[in-house]
């Protein structure tokens, strides 16, 4: 059913200290338990700010935990290593938010005396820090009224208004809404409230709308239109890409390169590969790669097999082969460093996800080979 826009109801014209309050107590009955809330650790807030974006509580919990048992302190964080930080948040997708933390840790240590700062535009310089996680941090370490505006606030406030567009053509609007909402005596209760009102009872799919605490006010609701908001932007195919993936032995050990610092996965360890040109076999292109980014000479000597993974914005098939090495020295022409290992040190670096799916394929032809 196509919404009905007509008309949008007016944002001005909603009472914000009823619905603060209405909120507040549905939030003192209802609201979730979690780690981070009820702290005033600047850098604990911080780390669970950063986990949480684009990944849910429930995949973000182990990882918190393990997170400050390794990194108990950002002074802790801004003195490790990078490989390390990076394996400590393998699995979590979207590394560059490890490498911008890892960053910021450090700017915070030698900047700012290791205090987290306290205003939004000095927070915002740091990276990988939006005006959300800014709004996030701010509101639950100190208490200040910043405002929010994560997925899951999109949609409420989408659904409140009955917003007659994408949330992401009209982001001005309902950062606008989310700053005269927010209140200004208990920041940090409200803006946790509001994120378990989207997170628990105003779900993408099938809202608990009978126990929500702003019914009366949601226009959404009032018309019965609950499935129709947010607004959805047209959908864009995404792209499919063939990779050759080399697996380079010399006797028991094997080659991985390291990601540049720069772009997607970077700083990640992964066996060397590429995609597959047209006219090219994946045998052909295995050997090519390797050539390309370590300057070896190899060779395919039996296919490995085939995994599947899907990004965010494109998926891809890794055709993975076992190679011999004939000649040369590895170079870093392509990557940022190079490593001869054995399969069970491979459990010490930090892969994306896509390679460890080749992990079982491997160590079951290492077993077969024996």
């Amino acid at each position: 059913m196509a919404p009905n826009t007509t008309d949008p109801p007016n944002a001005v014209e909603l009472p914000y200290p009823t619905m603060r309050g209405q909120l507040l107590d549905w939030y003192a009955l209802a609201g979730r338990s979690l780690p981070w809330r009820n702290i005033s650790d600047p850098y604990a807030i911080w780390v669970s700010e950063v986990m949480l974006q684009q990944t849910q509580v429930k995949t973000v919990l182990p990882y918190y935990q393990r997170w400050l048992e390794t990194f108990p302190t950002v002074a802790d964080l801004a003195a490790a290593p990078r490989d390390r930080v990076l394996k400590q948040w393998e699995g979590l997708g979207y590394y560059s938010r490890a490498r911008n933390f890892h960053r910021a840790a450090q700017m915070v240590v030698e900047k700012c005396d290791g205090q987290f700062p306290v205003t939004r535009s000095e927070a915002i310089a740091l990276p990988g820090i939006g005006r959300t996680t800014a709004g996030g941090i701010l509101s639950s370490a100190f208490n200040l009224p910043e405002a929010i505006l994560d997925g899951n606030v999109k949609r409420v406030l989408a659904r409140l208004i009955a917003l007659p567009k994408p949330p992401a053509k009209a982001l001005n609007q309902l950062w606008q809404l989310s700053e005269a909402l927010i209140d200004a005596d208990n920041p940090r209760d409200y803006n946790q409230a509001l994120l378990d009102l989207g997170a628990t009872l105003c779900r993408p799919r099938q809202p608990d709308c009978p126990r929500c605490p702003w019914t009366s006010h949601c226009a959404a609701f009032q018309t019965q239109q609950q499935d129709c908001f947010p607004m959805k932007s047209p959908k864009i195919d995404r792209p499919h890409k063939q990779i050759a993936v080399a697996i380079v032995m010399k006797g028991d050990l094997m080659l991985i390169d390291q990601r540049p610092e720069q772009g997607m996965l970077g700083g990640l360890w992964e066996f060397p590969g590429g995609k597959i040109e047209a006219g090219e076999t994946a045998a052909d292109c295995a050997v090519r790669e390797v050539k390309e980014e370590v300057g070896l000479d190899v060779e395919t000597i039996a296919a490995l097999g085939s995994v599947e993974h899907a990004y965010s914005h494109f998926s891809v098939t890794l055709n993975t082969f076992i190679c011999r090495h004939l000649a040369g020295e590895p170079q870093t022409l392509e990557v940022d460093d190079v490593r001869w290992v054995t399969f069970d040190q491979l459990q010490d670096y930090a892969f994306p996800v896509a390679n460890q799916k080749i992990f079982p394929l491997l160590e079951q032809w290492l077993q077969q080979s024996a």
